[in-house]
């Protein structure tokens, strides 16, 4: 299958790689050429524009920062619905607002293209490995035709359901781990005040009911006070705010999901947004 991809950032390199591996027919596009010299190193076509690149491929994957960019490379002047033939599948494995997704759906449904919004969790470990959760929004039968693509990049690939369903079901990822994040830095914080060392708590909690995969590689990242990201704070922060402005839409209140907003705010405030959103930890343990 020909595959296009655009995004080749911490994230979407390495599933190019993958998708590489996999035998597939890979084609890329960035706004910096020198960005993709890796892909093209490995094996991968070159297109001069996403219009251009749509007209190559039966499969476009877009993994960009926000919903601004997801829609500029699909459908601004040179985006790929100008240049996309009938059956191309958009796949945006990008993280952006529920909302925006199945506008964007819609759009790109007027020219006859399907889109599935296809967030992923697992960080780059994850897309180096080719095991990615990959939460998908939109029509089964796209998903159907895309599914050996999405399988060279991730292990576990769930049908949320319509359009900005999986946009919404990362938007709870981000809320669960956040919030996560914040629950295992006062484990530790508690460990630390009745002087008793945070490892062995951490290694017995995870044989218990208190496992989770944030304990253990948050955890970890908590006790070596080594922040090299696997998920940079200043995203995780645009990931909040989509949260926090979807629940302002529905006139809910999201408590939990504010606090740890807050503490990321502060982090990249403090000129830290290039570490690992975990670096929280470091705030929650100054507070009183």
């Amino acid at each position: 299958m020909k595959v296009g991809y655009i995004g080749l950032g911490i994230m979407g390199l390495p599933c190019v790689l993958n998708l590489l591996k996999a035998g597939h027919e890979l084609t890329v596009w960035a706004r910096q050429r020198e960005r993709a010299t890796a892909a093209l190193d490995a094996g991968a076509g070159w297109a001069e524009s996403p219009a251009q690149l749509a007209a190559q491929v039966d499969v476009l994957i877009t993994n960009v920062s926000d919903t601004k960019d997801v829609e500029h490379v699909l459908l601004g002047e040179q985006g790929a619905v100008h240049g996309a033939k009938a059956g191309l599948v958009c796949v945006d494995m990008s993280t952006i607002s529920p909302i925006g997704a199945r506008e964007i759906a819609a759009r790109l449904a007027a020219a006859g293209v399907d889109f599935l919004d296809c967030p992923v969790s697992g960080g780059q470990v994850g897309a180096v490995n080719g095991t990615l959760t990959i939460m998908v929004g939109g029509k089964a039968e796209a998903l159907h035709k895309v599914r050996p693509v999405l399988e060279g990049m991730g292990k576990t690939i769930t049908h949320i359901g319509d359009s900005g369903a999986g946009q919404v079901a990362k938007a709870c990822n981000q809320i669960a781990v956040g919030v996560g994040v914040a629950a295992v830095a006062e484990v530790m914080k508690l460990a630390k005040a009745c002087g008793v060392d945070p490892a062995p708590v951490r290694e017995a909690l995870l044989g218990g009911f208190a496992q989770s995969r944030v304990l253990d590689i948050h955890g970890q990242r908590m006790i070596d006070d080594n922040y090299v990201p696997g998920f940079k704070a200043h995203l995780h922060l645009k990931d909040m705010g989509i949260v926090l402005d979807t629940a302002q839409q529905l006139g809910i209140r999201l408590p939990e999901a504010e606090r740890v907003e807050g503490l990321i705010r502060q982090l990249v405030a403090q000129g830290e947004g290039e570490l690992d959103s975990a670096a929280i930890a470091r705030l929650i343990w100054q507070q009183n």
